[in-house]
């Protein structure tokens, strides 16, 4: 089963979130950076991976907080893991996104996010 991981970075003024380019799948909602798992990596590699790729910044590293199985419609199921990201070396920046920001944690559930961040952050914000 394909692994995809999910980063939660907070920094003074929030939550790091990204919005999907209009030429992607799930086109203009946001999610959390990160990304599959390739053959041969760990989980916790493919979030340092993700990372540098998407947001320029080296050597993340951080806990997960949790894991759970996602099925988006006509696809086969995925499990996604969050890792809340505790260190990293350089400033984030937008690489990939239509936009990037930071959101007070409060605000996130105004955000149309992927389908399968929902449960997340139903059960984050509890």
């Amino acid at each position: 089963m394909v692994q995809v991981v999910a980063a939660i970075i907070e920094g003074p003024a929030g939550i790091l979130i990204g919005r999907r380019k209009p030429e992607q799948s799930h086109p203009l909602q946001w999610e959390f950076p990160g990304g599959k798992v390739e053959a041969g990596e760990s989980p916790e590699q493919a979030l340092a991976r993700e990372l540098e790729e998407e947001l320029g910044i080296r050597s993340a590293a951080g806990e997960e907080i949790t894991r759970y199985v996602h099925t988006y419609p006509g696809r086969d199921p995925i499990v996604l893991i969050f890792f809340r990201v505790t260190a990293f070396d350089g400033e984030p920046r937008n690489l990939i996104f239509e936009e990037m920001r930071w959101e007070p944690r409060r605000n996130l559930a105004r955000f149309d996010f992927v389908e399968g961040d929902i449960p997340f952050l139903r059960a984050w914000s509890a």
